[in-house]
């Protein structure tokens, strides 16, 4: 190359990084200014809300009343201001208020979209557990609607103490052991797999593969994907793992394996082969050490206790459902472990 075509080059390069470095000031400068609309409206809707209950207090409103001072606020603001004043936002701005006091409290990393989905959740415990984790995860509003749905909340608490259920509602779902990150059950009800079709294994594995994104969502925070059907070779025979991950909050390989049938024994001898592998030829110095899931439609508690009794490794058998959960029974299920601890409380002060 000549002396003046590598000096065009080098400007053309030094324009481009112009471009790019002008790009990216721009588009900081965009994120910035529609976080900080987003944060105003919050602000502003949850002083609307405050206005109204202190309107209300003043003029000793009785429930009738405030029904009918609701409809005339927001008929009064949209002839002023337009469709932002529904009737249904003017109810949760009185409700933002109620639920949230203390402005200070609230989120700058959450939307009135955001806010607007959750307050729509009655029960405070479970309220608190989506904000949390909305923030926690940096879930979008479409994510916060589909975890409402598939019941995450209570699928995470179902197995949990009292104690550790009002813990999970104050932080949301942090992950500080390999334990924290499994679920029981998963849900995949974006696989499209009608829930009285069994997919053959491969079929699983390739339209998760195709939804990677949403599997990735459900997994939970942390989470990056390596490989599918990675091979390893072991005294020259090879084995493919379905799904290799890296995991950033723990440090370690998550291996994951799937199954359409119920769990069997030598499915975990497998996996603990998997993983002792791993350990030795795929770690870096600084991992942690892997840790395996086992993906079944079903599972023998027993058998797997047994089976998985006396290994070294971490391995979680879990169950996935290709369809969305009865949230009504877990939620029967969680107020009645509630209940039971409260009363077993009462029972032991006589």
């Amino acid at each position: 190359m000549s002396a003046e075509k590598k000096q065009l080059s080098e400007k053309q390069d030094s324009y481009l990084r112009l471009l790019d470095t002008i790009g990216q000031t721009y588009d900081a400068a965009q994120k910035r200014a529609l976080g900080a609309v987003h944060n105003e409206q919050v602000r502003a809707y949850w002083k609307i809300g405050r206005h109204i209950i202190e309107y209300e207090q003043a003029g000793n409103i009785k429930s009738e009343y405030g029904s009918k001072l609701i409809d005339r606020i927001s008929g009064d603001l949209k002839r002023r201001y337009g469709q932002g004043f529904s009737r249904s936002n003017i109810i949760y701005m009185r409700l933002f208020f109620l639920k949230y006091p203390i402005g200070e409290t609230l989120s700058h990393q959450l939307t009135w979209s955001h806010y607007f989905e959750i307050l729509k959740i009655s029960n405070d415990i479970e309220r608190s557990f989506y904000e949390k984790q909305c923030i926690y995860e940096n879930w979008s509003v479409r994510e916060l609607k589909r975890q409402k749905k598939s019941a995450l909340f209570f699928r995470l608490a179902h197995s949990k103490n009292k104690k550790k259920i009002l813990k999970l509602a104050r932080n949301g779902q942090t992950v500080e052991r390999p334990e924290d990150a499994v679920k029981d059950p998963y849900i995949f009800e974006f696989l499209g797999i009608p829930e009285d079709t069994k997919p053959l294994e491969s079929d699983l594995e390739r339209r998760i593969i195709d939804n990677l994104q949403q599997f990735l969502l459900e997994l939970g925070k942390g989470f990056a994907f390596i490989a599918r059907q990675q091979r390893i070779t072991i005294a020259n025979v090879h084995y493919r793992v379905d799904l290799v991950f890296y995991h950033r909050i723990l440090k370690c390989f998550v291996l994951i394996d799937l199954k359409v049938n119920e769990i069997e024994h030598n499915d975990i001898g497998q996996m603990n082969m998997y993983l002792n592998y791993f350990k030795e030829e795929e770690s870096a110095e600084n991992d942690n050490e892997p840790i395996g899931i086992i993906l079944v439609t079903d599972k023998d508690e027993i058998l797997v206790k047994y089976a998985t009794g006396g290994l070294s490794r971490k391995i979680f058998v879990s169950r996935y459902q290709t369809y969305l959960p009865d949230k009504k029974l877990l939620e029967e299920k969680i107020k009645s472990l509630m209940d039971g601890v409260k009363v077993g409380r009462r029972k032991g002060k006589r």
